[in-house]
């Protein structure tokens, strides 16, 4: 008898096209819905005391987060390689809206001259500012090749960003978006640079000075007229000015030891009744803590884990080096903005005024943020991944 031998058919190789991060998407929606109903929370107590409304800052805040992430969701139909052709305009009209700042265009506000007045239309230029860097330096990486691993190709790039947040902290005043703008420039370069070496001993040096220097101000100083000395001062001993500059500091810390694990319910904070100032701003990570407990602060720190991790995974999968370059950038900027605010609220760093994504009030920051979910999604959309057909 002959035998017939088995034939194993290999299984055919299809392009799935039709991928889209809605696990990114719904994660943004989860953190803008909790971070509305915490707005409310937070501010409906001064927004009755001072409008005679209590949803003041929540309408305001809930109109512009649903245009906003219906922008985010048109951006994402859109193919992000269209930017190639204006990366050089993005980036001039963000410095030039940061130099208007200066002229009668500019608007102060909580003694800080920060933003711009075009008509009815009122934002901070530096928030354009940190998309600019983000693009306009993957698209230079992009171009340059293997000139990165250059001195010269080092220090356009580094210097590329580093004018856009030396204008943002002359012009706009604005040290600590100043420092998020260079900290994208930096890691988008450490990431497509062929050597580490030279990056971790400039941290090095770096954290050395930073140590010495916050040792001999603690030692040598006790009070000084510059306001960004002042706050590291506060940093370093809050309770010796509990009430003057560092009230704000030691009222957050009071709130999220108030809390406990569990909190005090949603709605009972104390400290949110004029205790913490602008509490739905910058501190408002303390009253989530008040409110929601240790616990609920986890769970937001959680949701933003998770936020940064579809961002990697978008990064990992892109189409190519702009869109992966693009995400990574968006992926630090989220990173060190979060961070700085949490570090802050909890006294780990000095007062920075940076707010928390998503959950802070803000219309400009918002905005930004939405456009920079909306690119995200953009490269997301021209992931393809490869899956056998299933055999007959």
């Amino acid at each position: 008898m002959s035998r017939k031998k088995a034939v194993v058919r290999k299984p055919k190789i299809k392009k799935k096209t039709d991928y889209y991060d809605y696990s990114l998407l719904a994660v943004i929606i989860l953190l803008t819905c909790f971070g509305l109903v915490m707005l409310y929370s937070t501010s409906s107590y001064m927004a009755e005391l001072n409008y005679g409304d209590d949803m003041y800052y929540f309408k305001k805040q809930a109109a512009i987060s649903l245009a906003c992430i219906i922008a985010a969701l048109a951006i994402s139909k859109i193919d992000y390689h269209v930017l190639t052709r204006f990366t050089g305009v993005i980036y001039g009209v963000a410095a030039v809206l940061m130099l208007l700042v200066k002229t009668p265009l500019g608007r102060s506000a909580n003694g800080a001259r920060r933003w711009l007045n075009l008509g009815a239309l009122s934002f901070q230029p530096s928030e354009l500012a940190k998309i600019a860097v983000i693009v306009c330096l993957s698209y230079m990486i992009v171009n340059m090749g293997r000139k990165i691993g250059t001195l010269k190709g080092f220090m356009m790039l580094a210097g590329s960003g580093g004018a856009l947040a030396f204008i943002t902290y002359v012009f706009t005043d604005n040290l600590s978006t100043a420092i998020i703008i260079f900290g994208i420039t930096i890691g988008l370069i450490f990431i497509a640079h062929p050597k580490v070496r030279p990056f971790l001993i400039a941290a090095g040096i770096l954290l050395v000075v930073a140590i010495v220097a916050i040792s001999f101000l603690s030692a040598t100083m006790e009070t000084s007229s510059s306001f960004r000395l002042r706050r590291i001062l506060v940093w370093l001993h809050p309770e010796d000015y509990a009430s003057g500059d560092g009230y704000q500091t030691i009222q957050a810390l009071y709130a999220i030891g108030s809390g406990g694990f569990l909190g005090r319910g949603l709605g009972n904070s104390i400290q949110k009744l004029g205790s913490v100032p602008e509490a739905q701003n910058d501190m408002i990570f303390s009253i989530v803590c008040e409110e929601l407990g240790i616990l609920g602060g986890m769970i937001v720190l959680l949701l933003f884990a998770y936020l940064l991790y579809r961002l990697f995974f978008i990064a990992q999968n892109a189409p190519d080096l702009f869109g992966s370059l693009i995400v990574s950038g968006i992926f630090i900027h989220i990173a060190l903005q979060v961070i700085f605010n949490i570090a802050v609220v909890v006294n780990l760093m000095p007062n920075t005024g940076v707010t928390l994504p998503f959950i802070s009030y803000g219309g400009t920051s918002i905005l930004f943020l939405m456009a920079e979910m909306g690119l995200a999604l953009s490269v997301a959309r021209q992931i393809k991944f490869k899956e056998p057909e299933r055999l007959l």
